[in-house]
């Protein structure tokens, strides 16, 4: 899955998350850091529209990659690092 072309646009995304101060402007509302970064921000680093980047946004959450939060109306993405990991190791054991 993330070595598909889109896959790419993933493994972008997951390491723009290590450090989104970095990568993002600041929200109106939250921490980037805390509470993480919203679809529309992601969409306007990845130069897609809103409902691509949420695609992305919610597979790499559902397979336990990103934590989510709500703020308001809008979902803010983070990474989880104990997931990230946990997966990391068992590709290291040949899974």
């Amino acid at each position: 899955m993330l070595r598909a072309p889109t896959g790419e646009k993933r493994l972008d995304i997951l390491e723009w998350l290590k450090n989104p101060a970095a990568h993002f402007p600041p929200p109106k509302r939250g921490d980037l850091v805390e509470d993480g970064v919203t679809a529309d921000a992601v969409a306007a680093k990845l130069g897609v529209s809103r409902e691509v980047a949420e695609r992305h946004l919610d597979l790499l959450a559902d397979i336990g990659l990103l934590r989510t939060r709500r703020i308001r109306r809008r979902t803010h993405y983070r990474r989880d690092e104990m997931r990230i990991a946990e997966v990391a190791r068992m590709f290291e054991k040949g899974w």
